[in-house]
């Protein structure tokens, strides 16, 4: 059985999903694709159900009722893909912001001797393609603001193109991770840190999206500026076995 899977969140997709599919099943690697819809009313599960016959074995969807968060979809896909005993399970965006050929590279430092792999749009410099200056500075200072309060060394703490190994997902409680929004990405970092694993970022460059809508709103940020800090509290009292 394949050893790798990306799991894909998504809503209102349909300007990409296909196109992500392709791209990913056209990789020098037998990769895995879960996509977990909230409901999309655009169409994009019957897109990802009528390629499934294409791509059948290697395709899968999952649909739930209504927007329930990016969190609770990640948390989602991974029991999904723990229990069907994938070694390598990927996070990355339908829209082209993460270059599904960087996949082959986080794969690869996990190989190599990560638990986890962070593509990073800040480990060296700052690249990010199409943001306005507002938004780069707004995502730059908040993961500065991250590694103040909670004391990580990484740059690039609200990333959402990630690698995990399994181990990582099956050693973190998944029903503990409280945060739905931006800051699920946060507390992922810091619970993996926490119990020990090696956490490595891979630059990359991170494009923003030329199709479809972005789902980021103010409410998110808000969410990730007030739960780093509840976040460093609560793990005062929490004791984490090391990985």
């Amino acid at each position: 059985m394949p050893d790798s899977i990306i799991i894909i969140p998504t809503y209102n997709e349909k300007e990409n999903i296909e196109r992500m599919i392709r791209k990913v099943f056209s990789l020098p690697h037998d990769f895995h694709l879960l996509v977990i819809d909230d409901g999309s009313p655009d169409g994009t599960p019957l897109i990802v159900k009528r390629l499934q016959s294409e791509y059948e074995g290697r395709l899968f969807i999952e649909e739930r009722a209504g927007k329930q968060g990016l969190g609770t979809a990640y948390i989602h896909g991974f029991k999904w893909c723990i229990a069907r005993s994938y070694d390598y399970i990927f996070e990355m965006d339908a829209d082209f912001s993460h270059n599904p050929d960087d996949l082959l590279r986080l794969r690869q430092a996990c190989i190599d001797g990560a638990d986890s792999a962070i593509g990073s749009r800040y480990i060296n410099g700052v690249n990010v393609v199409n943001w306005p200056m507002s938004r780069v500075l707004m995502s730059y200072f908040a993961s500065v603001y991250v590694r103040f309060i909670t004391g990580m060394n990484i740059q690039d703490a609200t990333a959402g193109f990630m690698c995990y190994k399994r181990k990582v997902l099956e050693t973190v409680k998944l029903d503990k991770i409280k945060f739905v929004g931006y800051a699920f990405q946060i507390e992922m970092k810091y619970t993996t840190i926490k119990h020990g694993f090696k956490v490595i970022e891979i630059p990359i460059i991170f494009t923003d999206r030329t199709a479809g809508t972005s789902k980021m709103s103010t409410r998110i940020f808000r969410e990730a500026f007030l739960g780093v800090i509840q976040m460093k509290i609560n793990s005062i009292f929490r004791k984490y076995p090391e990985g």
